[in-house]
């Protein structure tokens, strides 16, 4: 397998209104039994990552008839906690990668 393999772990999740779109998983958090997702719009195109502007989505799992499904964090103070723990740990993850770039690069590296 070469460094450039790589198999994104994929979501499609269908909103209040019915509008599916698919989501790339890039970490889940489970604090005090409850779980957390860190996610990405889908966007297998190269060109569109480029012009993407890396919002990350956060959700929560709750239980419904047995099913577990992803809904929004409504509460502010656990919204804020939680998103500045999944973003303290994707840059974490992002520097251990480094960067091979030139010095006209944004990544700090």
């Amino acid at each position: 397998m070469s460094d450039l393999d790589y198999t994104p772990d994929l979501y499609t999740l269908v909103d209040e209104e019915g509008n599916e779109e698919t989501f790339e998983m890039m970490d889940v958090i489970e604090i005090d039994e409850q779980r957390y997702f860190a996610l990405m719009p889908y966007l297998p195109e190269a060109e569109d990552l480029l012009d993407s502007d890396g919002e990350l989505v956060i959700l929560k799992s709750d239980i419904v008839d047995g099913e577990e499904i992803l809904v929004s964090i409504d509460d502010d103070n656990e919204f804020d906690k939680i998103g500045k723990m999944f973003l303290e740990r994707l840059e974490a993850m992002f520097e251990e990668v480094g960067c091979e770039c030139d010095d006209d690069c944004d990544c700090n590296n």
